[in-house]
């Protein structure tokens, strides 16, 4: 085969144009990668009068026929969502072409049968450029670490919330003020719910336990928490004991009596400050591996923008072409583990909890023992005011999370507790 292979954009939108333009622009060296020229054959867009750039030979609504045209090689799918994305993706693979994606929300939530359709087909499915933008971590799990047990993946993976909480650490806004700054700055949507309320980074932990631990993981296993909760004087609080707050997504593999099972979570966190991903500020991600043999592994990088991410999409793009050029797929994603899932209930977890209490003798012990009678420790305890004013800022040792959560329930129900101010997670990342 000497002739050029042929790509189908499906999508041409922030990170869409971004991949045309180096497919354009950088047509001769990729192909010299490859082995084989490479060109677009088409490009589906819903409105092709909004995209004034792209040469109108190009331009198709009919997503569908272009993806199952004889002369295309391989589909290139940026439009995100579920569907058409799904149907496209499909319709592709029985078409015989391999897939390149950016879409996290579509393989975190039917990642599974796509896999098993492509397998099927005999094509391959990449979407490293689905977590993390232009960091290369799926590829990793997938290939270099393959031959190694994962026992946790920690990651910043959102950068709106980081560039937020980052803000929030440095100037001492609250979140609504922090969150205005983004919005203004392009760094969040217009509506930010998906990455505020934690939708996005669930995904690409559904997508990261996936890989790690051999195991389907769906966004809807995930538990999942944002933070708009978080205040100012959350992060205030954390810096006071050394930490500071971050969004995290936490895949774990937890051993147990009857077997390992995967836990995994996304929510804000206390971390401390001489941890790595401590130091990752502004919208800028990074995923920390700890493996059996490898040790502990650090990736980090611009987690989206439409230059980082088409970096991720083209190298998928390389890669697949590269086995389109030898006749057979790379390695598949294996599931041949499949742990069960821990329900968060279940997974040990430590709380820092700030309680505005009567300023009284025996409101201590009182708040002790209901620690104690859920069968949770605690690490360290203080008081700060007094009078109206008091405050207890409690931290415990790790017990699981429904018992805390239970405890927390208690605690503001007790008289001599005004109110339960904070609750965050704490974690050693130890």
């Amino acid at each position: 085969m000497t002739g050029p292979l042929k790509v189908a954009l499906l999508g041409c939108g922030t990170v869409g144009s971004a991949v045309l333009r180096v497919l354009q622009g950088q047509a001769d060296e990729l192909g010299a990668r490859i082995g084989r020229p490479v060109e677009v054959a088409g490009v589906a867009v819903r409105r092709p009068a909004h995209h004034p750039d792209v040469p109108a030979h190009l331009l198709t609504t009919d997503a569908h026929a272009l993806v199952t045209r004889d002369d295309v090689d391989l589909v290139v799918e940026v439009i995100g969502g579920i569907e058409p994305a799904r149907s496209l993706m499909l319709a592709a693979f029985e078409a015989g072409k391999s897939v390149v994606s950016a879409n996290k929300a579509l393989l975190a939530d039917d990642g599974v049968a796509l896999h098993a359709a492509a397998a099927k087909a005999g094509v391959d499915l990449h979407y490293e450029a689905a977590v993390a933008g232009a960091i290369p971590i799926l590829r990793p799990l997938r290939e270099s670490l393959v031959g190694d047990q994962l026992s946790r993946i920690v990651g910043i993976v959102n950068g709106t919330t980081n560039y937020i909480l980052s803000r929030m650490a440095e100037t001492g806004a609250g979140f609504g003020e922090a969150l205005a700054e983004a919005t203004e700055l392009g760094y969040a949507e217009a509506d930010p719910t998906a990455d505020v309320d934690g939708f996005d980074a669930a995904a690409k932990a559904a997508i990261l336990a996936s890989l790690a631990f051999h195991t389907p993981v769906s966004a809807a296993d995930v538990h999942r928490e944002g933070i708009s909760t978080v205040t100012a004087t959350d992060v205030a609080r954390a810096a006071e004991i050394g930490c500071t707050v971050k969004l995290l997504a936490i895949c774990e593999r937890v051993p147990g009596e009857d077997g390992d099972s995967v836990a995994v979570r996304v929510h804000p966190a206390m971390i401390p400050t001489s941890h790595p991903l401590a130091s990752v500020g502004g919208a800028f991600n990074a995923v920390f591996v700890e493996a059996e043999a490898a040790g502990q592994l650090m990736f980090y990088g611009q987690g989206a923008g439409g230059e980082p991410t088409a970096s991720a999409v083209l190298g998928d793009l390389v890669a697949v072409a590269r086995n389109r050029m030898t006749g057979a797929p790379g390695p598949g994603v294996t599931g041949y583990a499949n742990l069960a899932v821990r329900p968060m209930a279940e997974t040990p977890t430590r709380y820092h909890v700030s309680l505005d209490v009567a300023d009284k003798p025996g409101v201590l012990a009182a708040v002790a023992q209901e620690f104690a009678t859920h069968d949770v420790s605690i690490s360290t305890v203080r008081q700060t005011g007094r009078g109206d004013a008091a405050t207890l800022v409690i931290v415990t040792h790790s017990a699981p999370d429904a018992a805390l959560s239970a405890t927390i329930s208690a605690l503001r129900e007790m008289p001599a507790v005004r109110g339960v101010t904070s609750v965050l997670r704490v974690e050693g990342l130890s």
